[in-house]
């Protein structure tokens, strides 16, 4: 009884290893790893100054538009309140109702503190439907925008930390066409920091180092109907450092260097799942002896679910690339710029933007000039696409105006 029961079992295992249900997943072809999130306009230079720089300016030096990009720089601005206007054409090849522009205030409340707010708005441009040839055309203006208000505070002579509230409204519903569709809002957060040191002297020149992060639009996802799904906002990384070659009075070089990086889940690669019953355990469906069982699309071959919180996906997004660590390099983007400043009334900027080809394939050399008269600041930039996918910006003249009240009320430098 017993050698039977032995041999018995013997067989399931043998039975088993020759006779089981089997898993193949075979990759799409082409997947796309690029990381796409809710209201990108966000992530869009809105002032020209950095946008001269090649889209930079989480470690530049202070200025009204420093909002976007770090606004603990706030406390360090020598003018005791200022106003920034800013106008950037959006796909101007094409139409010439599409924008950006930007209204920032700040003030500096005393030695060690600031308040900014700021406003940015996306338009979308006009967009008519007809139903029929006969009919009155309707007119649709979808548009974005963010409201911002911050507060930075200096923890010593040389440092300073901010943190910015953001609400973000979006509405790109078309009437007539999804009805459930609805405008979506939600809120971020932002925190940064700014390290300024003070001026030293070299063999043939003074010098200044400056240095900055930014933790953006941190915030919950949102979605535009009760159905549809989440999006993620643009959280995203900013670093950077920069030197100034102080020559005289009169003469300055600044050279700045900045990467970033989204702070958002990669996609993961998708592919066909078919489970079968291998029969000769070969791990290969072989359509005469196996036995085919069920087909999936769409499941994760490579990489880490997307289906998570804004908090988790922070974190997963330093380790989720499907290709590994060499991708999670390619996730990074990074910027040079330098800025020439004679007698403060006078700049010359130019930058060089960079990202991989496999993440958005966005390159760029960025020239921009600006000029002072009394208390106003005029800036201007161009943007030249270096890449084969050609930038909505390309061939740009973007505009931006500061107001400066109560310069050199504090003195910095």
């Amino acid at each position: 009884m017993k050698n039977r029961l032995l041999l018995f079992i013997a067989f399931a295992f043998v039975f088993k290893g020759y006779s089981q249900e089997t898993t193949v997943v075979v990759p799409y072809e082409n997947s796309s790893s690029v990381i796409t999130t809710g209201i990108p306009f966000l992530l869009i230079a809105s002032d020209a100054r950095a946008a001269g720089m090649g889209d930079m300016g989480v470690a530049t030096s202070v200025d009204a538009f420093s909002q976007q990009w770090n606004s603990s720089k706030y406390a360090f601005s020598e003018a005791k309140s200022g106003v920034g206007v800013s106008y950037t054409p959006y796909l101007s090849k094409l139409v010439n109702d599409i924008f950006l522009g930007n209204f920032t205030y700040f003030n500096r409340l005393d030695d060690r503190s600031a308040f900014a707010a700021s406003l940015r708005y996306f338009s979308l441009g006009s967009i008519e439907f007809v139903d029929g040839p006969d009919d009155t055309p309707r007119e649709q203006k979808p548009n974005e925008f963010s409201l911002d208000a911050s507060y930075a505070l200096r923890l010593s002579d040389q440092f300073s930390m901010s943190v910015l509230m953001r609400y973000l409204r979006s509405d790109l519903r078309i009437q007539g066409v999804g009805g459930d569709i609805t405008p979506a809002s939600t809120f971020g957060v932002d925190l940064s920091g700014y390290y300024q040191s003070e001026e030293e002297a070299y063999s043939d020149f003074n010098g200044r180092w400056r240095a900055g992060f930014a933790i953006q639009n941190i915030g919950p996802k949102f979605k535009y109907d009760e159905g549809g799904e989440e999006n993620f906002q643009p959280t995203n990384l900013r670093i950077g450092t920069g030197f100034d070659f102080i020559f005289d009075d009169y003469n300055k070089i600044s050279v700045t260097a900045e990467i970033a990086k989204l702070l958002v889940p990669t996609p993961p690669q998708l592919g066909r799942e078919t489970v079968f019953e291998d029969v000769n355990g070969n791990g290969t469906y072989e359509e005469d002896e196996d036995t085919f069982i069920r087909e999936t699309d769409n499941v994760i071959y490579k990489g880490k679910s997307q289906d998570v919180n804004f908090l988790s996906g922070m974190f997963q997004s330093f380790g989720d690339a499907p290709g590994g660590f060499s991708e999670e390099l390619k996730e990074f983007t990074w910027a040079l710029g330098a800025e020439y400043v004679y007698q403060d009334s006078f700049a010359f900027r130019t930058g060089y933007f960079n990202e991989s080809e496999e993440k958005g394939a966005r390159k760029f050399l960025a020239l921009g000039a600006g000029f002072k008269a009394n208390v106003v600041n005029i800036d201007l930039s161009y943007l030249f696409s270096a890449s084969k996918v050609q930038s909505p910006l390309e061939n740009t003249l973007r505009f931006s105006l500061t107001f400066n009240f109560g310069a050199g009320e504090y003195l910095e430098y």
